[in-house]
């Protein structure tokens, strides 16, 4: 569970001056902590803090929890040297708010006292320029105890702590090897330990193949009566190959288990149908169904792509494995999808099951899913790698509008992004995304953002 360190505070000076200030605080700081706790994580609340020595002492709870991110909440003014040991010291990101407690003073009838329960934003440019000076990233979020603007901009910054914890202690699989030539898709498994915190598990195929044969005929009947109640099937699917696609399917699933993995990329070549291939073919059903269950797997040997998938479905965006299929200029739309894995759960009808006896550019044959991700807002988005080998996060808001599609077991969506198709996808590419990317549910532009800032990425956004 993600975990949210929380610390409120105000100026130690005050509390004799002005009777019953710091009490109004202090439940202002528990309705914080409650609102927070609702979001869904741990909250390791450390209390209120008067004084830099009380701060010092919070800074060093914060930091023995490990938590995804700090919030500092500013009940009224403070110094500054209460907040930078939390930041230093806790070594997580750092939110600063300051919710008043309502949306205005009541002037007429406001003495001093009544006021500093108002003025939590006093201390925010003296803290901005203090982390600046210390090279610490800054982030804040200004308003009042209910205003639900001010909350979604703060459960953005919660949701995205919560794709920081899935990343440091994520275990991605890579199974098979490189497609051959696809250079872009080449990445350092180092620097993912090293950005993320993941752990890259380097698995042969011999892992599935080994699995999938202890996989039992019941079984293979199970996961079969399972496909047929989340598929449309075609006509054109081969029941000895829905079977084997069910059996692969079943063995993922304990390759998955066996090996705790939150995220699969694959790709195998094999030669003349033999068992390597079939089980390279056959793996679009049960890396669909993993995916629509929140442990995405992509084909091509796609670890950047998994990762954003997994990123994609831990900020509720889904996120389907995608790349550029065509160009429609009568229609303004580009149309995008794969034949590969699919996030099951965001899309626009029950998908289709249809039976490939050849795919493009890949070696077998079996059954592949086909459908069109919701109609309404989405979000393109990928992991870059720039030449320093940083990753970066790449986003592009568009719309998938209704339309006609390719019938031939792709996922296939036509995106329409306010421009000429074409501009879009030359500022695309030119953006540092590579081969394939996650097509998101929703508009996430903003999400993305605050994951990149916690990530410590660099955040690209292309707009025409």
């Amino acid at each position: 569970m993600t975990r949210i360190g929380l610390v409120a505070g105000g100026l130690g000076a005050y509390w004799d001056q002005f009777p019953g200030l710091l009490e109004q605080l202090q439940e202002s700081a528990r309705e914080v902590s409650a609102r927070i706790t609702g979001m869904g994580c741990e909250v390791v609340d450390v209390g209120f803090i008067s004084d830099p020595p009380e701060a010092a002492r919070a800074a060093d709870r914060l930091r023995q929890a490990d938590c995804d991110l700090i919030v500092t909440f500013l009940t009224t003014y403070l110094i500054s040297s209460m907040i930078l040991p939390v930041a230093q010291r806790s070594q997580a990101p750092v939110l600063v708010i300051d919710l008043q407690p309502t949306a205005a003073m009541d002037h007429s009838a406001f003495d001093t006292g009544k006021w500093l329960a108002y003025c939590g934003q006093c201390p925010l440019p003296e803290i901005a320029n203090v982390f600046r000076r210390a090279r610490i990233p800054f982030r804040s979020v200004s308003g009042h105890l209910h205003d639900e603007n001010a909350w979604t901009r703060i459960e953005r910054w919660i949701r995205a702590a919560d794709v920081r914890a899935a990343m440091r202690h994520a275990r991605h699989g890579l199974m098979g090897h490189l497609y051959p030539g696809m250079l872009d898709v080449s990445t350092d498994l180092t620097l993912v330990s090293a950005q993320f915190g993941s752990h890259v598990e380097v698995l042969e195929v011999d892992d599935l193949r080994v699995r999938v044969a202890k996989v039992t005929e019941r079984e293979v009947d199970e996961r079969v009566a399972v496909a047929r109640k989340v598929f449309t099937f075609d006509e054109s699917v081969v029941d000895e190959d829905l079977r084997w696609g069910a059996q692969v399917s079943v063995g993922l699933d304990r390759l998955v288990d066996d090996f705790a993995l939150d995220s699969l990329a694959y790709y195998h070549r094999g030669l003349e149908g033999e068992l390597h291939e079939r089980l390279g073919a056959g793996m679009i059903l049960g890396a669909s169904l993993l995916t629509a269950r929140g442990i995405p797997a992509a084909g091509e040997y796609e670890l950047r792509t998994s990762l954003a998938m997994l990123i994609a479905d831990r900020i509720g965006a889904g996120g389907s494995f995608t790349e550029l299929q065509a160009l429609n200029f009568d229609d303004n739309v580009v149309e995008m999808g794969h034949d590969g894995p699919a996030h099951l759960a965001i899309s626009s009808t029950d998908p289709l099951l249809r039976g490939l006896g050849v795919y493009h550019g890949k070696r077998g044959w079996g059954v592949s899913v086909e459908f069109d991700v919701q109609h309404g807002p989405v979000t393109t988005f990928g992991l870059g790698q720039d030449e320093n080998g940083t990753y970066t996060v790449i986003a592009s808001e568009g719309e998938v509008v209704p339309g006609p599609l390719l019938q031939i077991g792709n996922t296939t969506s036509r995106v329409d992004f306010g421009c000429d198709p074409g501009e879009w996808t030359d500022e695309w590419s030119a953006s540092g995304i590579g081969h394939h990317w996650a097509l998101c549910v929703g508009h996430r532009s903003k999400d993305l953002r605050a994951v990149a800032d916690l990530l410590g990425l660099p955040f690209v956004e292309v707009k025409v």
